[in-house]
C-alpha cells in the first residue's frame, strides 16, 4: 500500500505543476488579450490590479488542490484502517491460519532406532480448508462435504462455514483418496494446503517412547517433545527448520527387540486376563534402553485414544509397589554391609509382630535360614529381619543410593517420582524390605537392578546410544563389587532351583526374581488382585542385559489355581529372551547348562 501511496502522490504533484484543468472548474483566459481585442485601453495601474487578482485566484486553486489530496489520504488511509479492524474482529481463523502455515511447513528431523531402522519421518499431507465469504450456501457444502467425510462435527463446521471469515480450517491430514473425492464434488469457496505430518511406520510398537505431535507438528510426548527442547523449537521460531539443515536423530532402541516385547505383551494380557502388562531390555553395562513397552499402548497416526488413563507408560510413568524383586535390594543391602555373608543365619521360625501387624511368609519354612535361603525361599520375616539389623536410616539411605527414592533423570518426559513414607519408622522399613509400603516405577528398579549385576555400578538410563566409555564416565559405584558378584550367583541359583526356574532358557544362563504383590483395594491388601514382576538379567556369569516385566491384576491361567509371578511374569522374560537373544548379539553355551550347581536348597 506505500509503494501504491507514492506512486499516487508523483502523480498529483505532475498534474499540478502542468496547471492541468480540474474538473468542475472553468478554464483559464488571458484577460489582458481580452480586453484589447474590445478595444480596452491597458495602463500599469490596470496590470497591476489584473496580476494582484490573478495571484490570488492562484491561491485559491492551490489550497482547493491540496485540500482535495489532504482528503484523497485520509479517505484511503480510513478504507485501511476500517479493513484492519475487520479482519481484527476476525482474528481467530486468520491468526490460525497464520500460526498453522507457519509451524506446519517446519520440518522434523527423521527418528531412526540403533540400526537406522525409521521410527518417525516427515510425510506431505493435504489440508482442506474454507473461505465462508466465497461460499454462498453454507448448507449445501456441508452436506457434500460431510459426503467424503462422514466424521466430520456438523455443528462446528456449520458455525465456521457461516462465520463469513476469510479463512477456516475443516480437516486437517487428508488421505490423497479423500482429496481427490472433494476435488471431484467440485464446492466452490474450499480449497487445500500441502502440510507436513508425521508418520510412524511401526504404528504402536514403540509409541511410548517415541510419543507424538499435534496437528501442527509440535512434539508433545515422548522422545518427539525432547528433541522439541534440545532446539527443534527454536529453529522452528526463526524458520530455519528445513529437511536440509536437519540431521536423522537416532535412539538406543532395537525395533528387532522391540517388536518381539510388544507382542509378548499382548499375548500377556490376553492369556493371563490381566488389564495390563509392560517391559524392558535394559543394557547393564552402558545404560541405554534397548527395548521398553506397556500396553495397552496407543497408535501414533491415529492417537484418539491417547490419553485414556489406561494407556499410560507403566514402565517409567507409573509407580507401583514392586512386591519381592525389593527382596534383591534389601539382600544387596545386608550383604554390602559388611555384617553379613551367603551363609549368615536369621531366624524365621515365628512371624513378626509390630503394634497390631503381623508379618509372615506366604510358604513359611519354620526355622532359621542362611541368607541364600531367605532370598531363594522369598522369606518375608528375613528380609525383615535383614533390614531390623541394619536400621532405618540405613536402609532408607541404601535404597537412596541406588536411585530408587528420587525421580529417575533420562531423556523421557514421562518419569513419576517414586512415594515413600514421610517419617520412616521400623514398622516401614520391615514392609518395604519385602516390597510394600514403597512405590517406585518399573524402569528405576530395572535401573537399580543393573548395578546388583554388573559389579556395582549405577548407571543412569538413556534411551539415545552410548558407549562404554560415555557410560563410565556417569556411572557411580554404588556397591562393592564382591556385592554384586554374590548377587549374581543368588539370581542364577533362584533361576535353576527357586522361584524363577520359568524364566529359564536353556543357553543363555538367566538368573533373577520374582516379586507378587498385593493390590490395595478400598484401602486394604487384596489378595486376589495382583501386581507382578519378574526382574532378570543374562547371560548371568558376565551380565549384558537386564530384563523386566510386568503383569497388572493377572487371572490363574486355565487348569490352574494361582496366578503369582512365577507362574506369568517369570515365562513373559523367558519368551523375551528366547525370541530377541541372537538380535542383541549374546550367542547361547549349552556347556554352561551342564557346569554343577554350588549349592543345594530344598524347594517347596
Amino acid at each position: 500500500m506505500s509503494g501504491k501511496s507514492s506512486w499516487f502522490r508523483r502523480k498529483n504533484k505532475k498534474s499540478s505543476s502542468d496547471d492541468a484543468p480540474v474538473l468542475g472548474q472553468a478554464p483559464e483566459f488571458d484577460s489582458a488579450a481580452l480586453e484589447s481585442e474590445r478595444g480596452i485601453a491597458t495602463s500599469p495601474l490596470n496590470d497591476s490590479v489584473a496580476f494582484a487578482g490573478n495571484r490570488k485566484k492562484h491561491g485559491n486553486r492551490a489550497r482547493n488542490r491540496l485540500i482535495m489530496a489532504i482528503s484523497c489520504f485520509v479517505g484511503i488511509y480510513a478504507v485501511i484502517g476500517g479493513r484492519l479492524v475487520y479482519y481484527g474482529m476476525q482474528g481467530g481463523d486468520n491468526e490460525g491460519y497464520r500460526a498453522g502455515a507457519a509451524s506446519t511447513l517446519a520440518a522434523r528431523p527423521d527418528i531412526l532406532d540403533r540400526n537406522g531402522e525409521v521410527l518417525a519421518t516427515d510425510i506431505k499431507t493435504a489440508s482442506l480448508y474454507a473461505e465462508p465469504k466465497k461460499i454462498a450456501d453454507p448448507d449445501e457444502t456441508l452436506e457434500l462435504l460431510a459426503t467424503v467425510l462422514p466424521n466430520l462435527d456438523w455443528e462446528s463446521t456449520y458455525r465456521r462455514l457461516k462465520s463469513g471469515a476469510g479463512f477456516v480450517w475443516i480437516q486437517r491430514g487428508l488421505t490423497p483418496r479423500q482429496q481427490s473425492q472433494i476435488m471431484a464434488l467440485g464446492v466452490p469457496g474450499i480449497g487445500f494446503r500441502t502440510e507436513k505430518s508425521r508418520f510412524y511406520p511401526g504404528g504402536p510398537t514403540a509409541s511410548h517412547i517415541v510419543g507424538l505431535v499435534n496437528i501442527d507438528n509440535q512434539g508433545i510426548a515422548g522422545m518427539e517433545k525432547y528433541i522439541d527442547s534440545q532446539g527443534l523449537s527454536d529453529l522452528r521460531m526463526a524458520g530455519l527448520a528445513q529437511p536440509d539443515n536437519l540431521e536423522p536423530f537416532r535412539l538406543s532402541i532395537d525395533l528387532r527387540v522391540q517388536h518381539i516385547m510388544r507382542d509378548e505383551l499382548v499375548r500377556a494380557v490376553e492369556k493371563y486376563r490381566a488389564i495390563a502388562a509392560g517391559a524392558v531390555v535394559l543394557n547393564a553395562k552402558t545404560g541405554e534402553v534397548v527395548a521398553m513397552a506397556s500396553v495397552p499402548d496407543f497408535d501414533p497416526n491415529n492417537p484418539y485414544n491417547a490419553l485414556e488413563k489406561d494407556r499410560l507408560n507403566r514402565m517409567s510413568a507409573g509407580t507401583y509397589e514392586m512386591g519381592s524383586t525389593i527382596k534383591s535390594f534389601t539382600t544387596a543391602m545386608a550383604l554390602d554391609s559388611g555384617k553379613f555373608n551367603l551363609e549368615s543365619k536369621f531366624d524365621a521360625t515365628r512371624p513378626i509382630t509390630i503394634g497390631r501387624q503381623t508379618i509372615r511368609d506366604f510358604h513359611g519354612k519354620a526355622r532359621w535360614l542362611t541368607l541364600a535361603e531367605v532370598f531363594i525361599y522369598s522369606s518375608n520375616i528375613g528380609s525383615g529381619k535383614e533390614v531390623d539389623a541394619i536400621g532405618i536410616e540405613g536402609h532408607r539411605e541404601f535404597l537412596k543410593r541406588v536411585g530408587l527414592l528420587d525421580r529417575m533423570q533420562t531423556e523421557l518426559p514421562e518419569v513419576a517420582r517414586p512415594v515413600e513414607p514421610r517419617v520412616w519408622k521400623k514398622v516401614h522399613s520391615i514392609t518395604i524390605s519385602y516390597g510394600h509400603g514403597m512405590m517406585t516405577t518399573p524402569l528405576q528398579t530395572a535401573v537399580a537392578a543393573a548395578a546388583l549385576v554388573n559389579g556395582g555400578k549405577l548407571i543412569p538410563p538413556t534411551f539415545l546410544p552410548r558407549t562404554q566409555d560415555e557410560a563410565n564416565a556417569v556411572a557411580t559405584q554404588v556397591l562393592k563389587p564382591k556385592t554384586s558378584d554374590d548377587m549374581r550367583y543368588l539370581y542364577r541359583l533362584n533361576s535353576e532351583i527357586g522361584s524363577g526356574r520359568r524364566a529359564e532358557v536353556k543357553g543363555y544362563r538367566v538368573g533373577g526374581k520374582t516379586g507378587t504383590a498385593e493390590k490395595v483395594i478400598n484401602g486394604r491388601y487384596s489378595k486376589d488382585v495382583r501386581f507382578n514382576a519378574f526382574l532378570a538379567a543374562f547371560p548371568m556369569d558376565d551380565p549384558t542385559y537386564v530384563v523386566l516385566t510386568i503383569i497388572d491384576e493377572p487371572k490363574p491361567e486355565e487348569g490352574k489355581l494361582s496366578a503369582t509371578a512365577g507362574l506369568n511374569a517369570a515365562p513373559m522374560v523367558a519368551n523375551i529372551i528366547r525370541r530377541s537373544a541372537s538380535f542383541l548379539g549374546v550367542s547361547p553355551d549349552f556347556a554352561q547348562d551342564n557346569a554343577p550347581i554350588l549349592a543345594a536348597y530344598e524347594n517347596d
